[in-house]
């Protein structure tokens, strides 16, 4: 378990790794589906605030596995059985979101990352006995997950009024831990490997809004016969999930990692920046969904908030996409106006008759000004 080569031919994700990401799908759609409820129900802060905490445990937990597996992965049958322990630390994580998310209950997503944790804890561990070169790097990361999640299960101990607090020290001390770690020497990740990965995590996270959003619609369709507002969401829903497909691999991600590989800030900024890019397409398939509840059986929302759980996810994928995925391509400033122009559009969108359907629109016009100009 020296390390894989980063200059390694036709690298790409393994059946082990397709696995768990499917297993990684359950805790996504748990947290979209509470976060749907919960907007639906009006509480919009709270809800937005629990989702955004929910989901950083479930994209930690990934992202972590998919870093270690870039460098890491022999595929033996130690390796394989380290990872299925993961996979059923996923599932049982997954098993806790709604109790977290509902009732601040964080004993089950706790035993569920303990469980993933300890395995990831054990695979650095091996590492770092095989690969002298880079021992005090995987050496490191061993010591910061393992007391990390000594903190996590403390929190358990800690008094309702004092989690919140004590979740964002830990959040920090998490991503603190790559930074801390591979100051000491970067671990021999593959730059189409690692770009292949997040790829596929996106089509996870869109294809769970699809999933989210088509339910809601299809349920709302069931109960109204369908009316003209119901008809321009789904329509509307359809063109952003289209779009932001596209947008999102308008540039091939292996390139721009290429770039990257000696530059720590560039790489962890492109890294860290794809919590927001994951949470925010899995967040609107959660706003559109609440958004057919409100037409078709408003209960505490209004309409504007329902507006926003529509255009607000949408106007945070673009801004990250662009960000750091897009950005660093351009050559010049005036390729970024278009974007601006788009954010803004979008979040107006929230006061118009039809927020999804116009937020389609503004970003169906944003991918043919793109594709235009990658022709000219």
């Amino acid at each position: 378990m020296t390390g894989r080569d980063p200059g390694e031919a036709h690298r790409s994700s393994t059946p082990l790794e397709l696995f768990i990401d499917l297993c990684f799908v359950v805790a996504v759609a748990q947290a979209s589906e509470s976060l749907h409820e919960a907007l639906t129900l009006g509480h919009y802060a709270s809800g937005a605030l629990r989702f955004a905490l929910v989901f950083f445990t479930v994209w930690w937990a990934w992202m972590n596995f998919t870093w270690f597996a870039s460098a890491y992965d022999p595929d033996d049958t130690p390796y394989r059985l380290a990872v299925l322990v993961q996979t059923a630390g996923s599932l049982v994580l997954a098993a806790g979101v709604g109790r977290a998310f509902e009732h601040g209950d964080l004993l089950v997503i706790t035993v569920g990352y303990v469980v993933l944790r300890t395995a990831l804890a054990a695979l650095w561990l091996r590492a770092g006995l095989a690969d002298s070169v880079r021992r005090r790097t995987t050496l490191r990361f061993a010591m910061g997950v393992t007391i990390c999640q000594l903190g996590w299960v403390g929190l358990l101990f800690l008094p309702p009024q004092a989690r919140l607090p004590g979740i964002a020290v830990m959040i920090l001390a998490e991503v603190m831990v790559p930074v801390w770690a591979q100051s000491a020497g970067m671990t021999p990740w593959h730059p189409r490997h690692i770009a292949e990965r997040y790829e596929l995590f996106t089509l996870i996270v869109l294809g769970e809004s699809v999933a989210a959003a088509t339910i809601a619609v299809r349920g709302a369709f069931d109960r109204h016969n369908g009316t003209v507002s119901l008809y321009a969401l789904a329509g509307g829903g359809l063109l952003m999930a289209f779009a932001m497909w596209w947008l999102y691999f308008t540039r091939p991600a292996h390139l721009l990692l290429a770039t990257t590989h000696r530059s720590h800030s560039r790489r962890f900024t492109w890294a860290y920046g794809h919590y927001l890019v994951f949470a925010s397409a899995t967040a609107e398939g959660a706003g559109l969904a609440a958004y057919a509840d409100h037409l078709s059986r408003p209960v505490g929302s209004s309409p504007t908030g329902a507006a926003m759980a529509v255009t607000v996810p949408a106007a945070i994928f673009l801004t990250t996409v662009w960000v750091i995925h897009l950005r660093p391509h351009m050559r010049r400033t005036a390729e970024s106006a278009p974007f601006v122009v788009a954010v803004v559009g979008i979040l107006l969108a929230t006061w118009s008759p039809a927020p999804a359907l116009a937020a389609g629109v503004l970003l169906s016009g944003l991918v043919a000004v793109v594709t235009l100009r990658q022709r000219t």
